[in-house]
Parts: C-alpha cells; sequence; structure tokens
C-alpha cells in the first residue's frame, strides 16, 4: 500500500467528537479507537497518577454497565486494551463486525456516564491495585527506579514530565475520591476526545452510529493547552544502588518535540547508534570489546518535549568509566563526521518497515485506527501519515549530524549509573547519589 493512501472521512459531531471513518472491507472487523487527549502531563504536582488510574477505572463499569467491559465484549469475539502516557489516553476493541452496536455503547457509556458507578470503594480498589502494579513493576524490578531517576533530574519538580505516568506512591495512597471525580470531568468528554472506526463498515453507516451513541452526551468543555519548558545547562551524574547484579549506565539529553525540527533525525541516530547487530555502539560496545551486554537508544518522542536515553548493561568485570568513554567516542565522531551513506541507507530502510507495518492492522496499539487518532490529536490532521513519512525521507547525513550536535552535548544531560547494593564505587566518578521511592 502507498503510504499515503489511508483513506478516510472525518466529521466533527455537535458535541465537539471528532469522528474518523476508515473503510477496509478486507476482513469483517471493525476496530473502535478512542483517543483522550489527557495524560500524566495534565496532572499537578502532588496530584499525579489520575490519568493511569483511570485506565483501570473505565474497564470497571458504568452508569447502565455496572460491571466490567470485558466479558461482554470478548463474549461477542472482541479483543479490547488501553493504555496512558504522558500526552493521551486510549481504548480499543477490535470486534466483529456485527458487534459494532455493542463497542459503541459501551464506549460512549463510560465517557458520559462513568461518575454514576465510580463508588468509593471501587476507587480504592483500583487505586491499590495500581499501587501493586507500581511496586510490581518500578519499585521491584532491577533498574526499575532508574527512568524515574532520570526524569526527575531532567525535569524540574513542577515540569509535568518530572513525573512517572504511573504517579507518586504518596500522591496515589493521598487521593481523593472527589479529586478524581473533578479530573474526569475535565478531561474525558467530546470535546476532548477523537473516535476512529475502521474496517468492514460504511463510512455513512459509521457516522450514523457514532452520532447514535455519542451525540446526545454534553460537550464538556476543551481543556487550556499545557505549556512547560526545561533545559540543562551542565552535565547531572547521579548514582542509584539497587537490587542489580551488574552495573549499568543511562545518559539522556533534552531532544525536539513530537514532530518537531530534528525529531525524525534523532530517530534515525537511535537507530543507528543501538538498533541491531550493524548499529555503531552494539558492534563497539557487545561485539567488539566485549564491555556491554547490551546496548539501547530511544528518541522518546513527547508532545511539549522529548527526551534521547542511550542504555548499556556492563559485562561481567568491566566498568561504567570504560563503557562511558567509549560510548563518548562514539558520540564525538558521529557529531563529528555524521552518520555513513551506507547507515543512512539502513536507517532509512528500517523506518519504510516501521511505516508500512503500521498499515498491516486496523486495531489495536499502532494499527490504521491508532494512526489516525494519533495524527488527529497531536497534528490535527489525521491523513498526516504521507507527512510524517517524508521527514524521515528527506533527512540527510548533515542533517543528522546537525541534529547529533545540536542534542548530544557532552555538557547538556544526565548520566546516572546503576549498581548494586552498597557499591557506589563502581559509578561514574563524581556522581551523586540519588534516592527514588
Amino acid at each position: 500500500m502507498d503510504p499515503g493512501a489511508l483513506p478516510f472521512a472525518i466529521r466533527q459531531l455537535a458535541n465537539g467528537l471528532d469522528v474518523i471513518v476508515h473503510e477496509d472491507h478486507h476482513v469483517p472487523i471493525v476496530a473502535v479507537n478512542i483517543w483522550y487527549h489527557v495524560g500524566s502531563k495534565n496532572e499537578q504536582p502532588g496530584q499525579t497518577g489520575f490519568a493511569h488510574l483511570f485506565e483501570h477505572l473505565m474497564f470497571e463499569g458504568s452508569a447502565h454497565h455496572d460491571t466490567g467491559y470485558f466479558p461482554p465484549l470478548q463474549r461477542a469475539g472482541a479483543v479490547l486494551n488501553g493504555s496512558t502516557n504522558t500526552d493521551r489516553t486510549n481504548y480499543w476493541e477490535v470486534v466483529p463486525t456485527s458487534a459494532i452496536d455493542l463497542a459503541l455503547w459501551l464506549e460512549s457509556d463510560r465517557m458520559g456516564y462513568l461518575l454514576p458507578a465510580l463508588t468509593e470503594q471501587r476507587f480504592q480498589t483500583q487505586r491499590d491495585i495500581v499501587l501493586n502494579e507500581r511496586r510490581q513493576n518500578y519499585e521491584n524490578r532491577p533498574y526499575g527506579l532508574a527512568v524515574m531517576a532520570i526524569m526527575a533530574a531532567l525535569y524540574p519538580e513542577d515540569h509535568p514530565y518530572h513525573w512517572l505516568t504511573i504517579g507518586a506512591a504518596d500522591d496515589l495512597r493521598a487521593m481523593r475520591l472527589e479529586d478524581v471525580q473533578a479530573f474526569f470531568r475535565t478531561y474525558y468528554h467530546p470535546a476532548n476526545a477523537s473516535l476512529t472506526l475502521a474496517g468492514d463498515i460504511d463510512t455513512a453507516r459509521a457516522f450514523e452510529l457514532a452520532d447514535r451513541y455519542f451525540g446526545d452526551l454534553s460537550a464538556g468543555v476543551p481543556p487550556a493547552p499545557v505549556e512547560a519548558a526545561a533545559s540543562l545547562a551542565r552535565e547531572v551524574r547521579l548514582v542509584l544502588d539497587d537490587r542489580v547484579e551488574l552495573p549499568r549506565i543511562y545518559i539522556a539529553w533534552h531532544s525536539p518535540a513530537m514532530f518537531g525540527r530534528r525529531d525524525a533525525e534523532m530517530d534515525l541516530i537511535a537507530d543507528l547508534l543501538a538498533n541491531g547487530k550493524m548499529s555503531r555502539l552494539y558492534r563497539t560496545l557487545v561485539y567488539d570489546r566485549r564491555v556491554a551486554l547490551d546496548v539501547s537508544a530511544y528518541q522518546n518522542s513527547r508532545e511539549l518535549s522529548s527526551f534521547f536515553l542511550l542504555v548499556a548493561t556492563a559485562a561481567p568485570g568491566q566498568s561504567l568509566t570504560d563503557l562511558a568513554g567509549l560510548i563518548d567516542v562514539e558520540l564525538q565522531q558521529l557529531r563529528d563526521e555524521g552518520p555513513s551513506q551506507a547507515e543512512m541507507e539502513r536507517a532509512g530502510a528500517q523506518v519504510e518497515a516501521h511505516f508500512m507495518y503500521r498499515l498491516q492492522t486496523v486495531g489495536g496499539f499502532g494499527g490504521k485506527s491508532d494512526q489516525l487518532n494519533a495524527y488527529n490529536v497531536f497534528r490535527g490532521d489525521p491523513g498526516f501519515f504521507a507527512a510524517d513519512l517524508a521527514r524521515y525521507r528527506a533527512a540527510t547525513r548533515e542533517d543528522v549530524r546537525e541534529a547529533a550536535r545540536s542534542v548530544l552535548a557532552s555538557d547538556r544531560r544526565v548520566v546516572l549509573s546503576v549498581v548494586p547494593r552498597s557499591q557506589p564505587a563502581l559509578g561514574l566518578a563524581g556522581s551523586e547519589p540519588v534516592s527514588v521511592s
């Protein structure tokens, strides 16, 4: 499929809900996908974890279906899920064509009538589940606290990216039902949502069904946009002791916001540095020198600003000092010389493959329906797919070199050493101890 040929129709209901329709009649299924333009960046210091909590609460029941959402949809042959990040919350179902009414009715009921079913007991139960999830995924997982330390160092306390989406444990315990209800009223309504229907459905019928199930819901007030900035004026070195066997180094930089200038180039840099066995750092650290067990790099694109993260685990008996020195040599070479033409071609092929993969399914995370909603929420244009891909195709070797020089500065970054318990000397020299909870 031509990546520019992702046909869709869009219409806005009177209450402000954007409805996007993509027809694909190859398989008798329909993807129902809803994005709310709310994430952890819409929270406040001392009141974090609200957006992620609602990812749980919205599967537990609403006024006219006061029980779990999974059983009736799964009995109808559907798969469903949801997720929350810093910038958005999404819920999706992929249903047989015959079950589209059920999926839309359930989605509309929790959008318009969740709060009557949100009891104190249900709130406390799901809050405890989130606290347990936090313990399992962060507090009790090796290296699980590292990203918390990185975010806290990159962003000041009042910046909405300072905390993780799951929220701070103390904030979760201090939550009150009335505060949770107020958060829902502010963000989970048609004027702050985008609905995509993709698959085996006629466009006219899709719009008719959307209006039938969502058209009478109260619009709500569009929330004010969040604005915040952050920067580093120096290198920050930290050391975190953890229940781990091997030291690991994390290096993080502020980087361009999602879809911003040089955002695409930073994606390409992550690929050429640490994606696959042909990447620079894998070849040097893991294959040639054998000083690392693994290495990875990511451009974590976000709405307000992004961060670029490089991670490497030291091989047994190897020091983080040597590891960091070799990483810096490779980064300096990239800043000085830029990528080779072969590296650009390899990275470009990876990007093309990734974009094509996203066109293979109508639903789920990253499928056509998810992509249309993402572009609509973040760009105001569901048809941004081709323009998005064009950013990568247009990048030159010099563009990538300039992005590396601009972003990956050695004097404006956070360097975190994660070391085994009671062995802070294994961290980089000059590192300040950090405590995360």
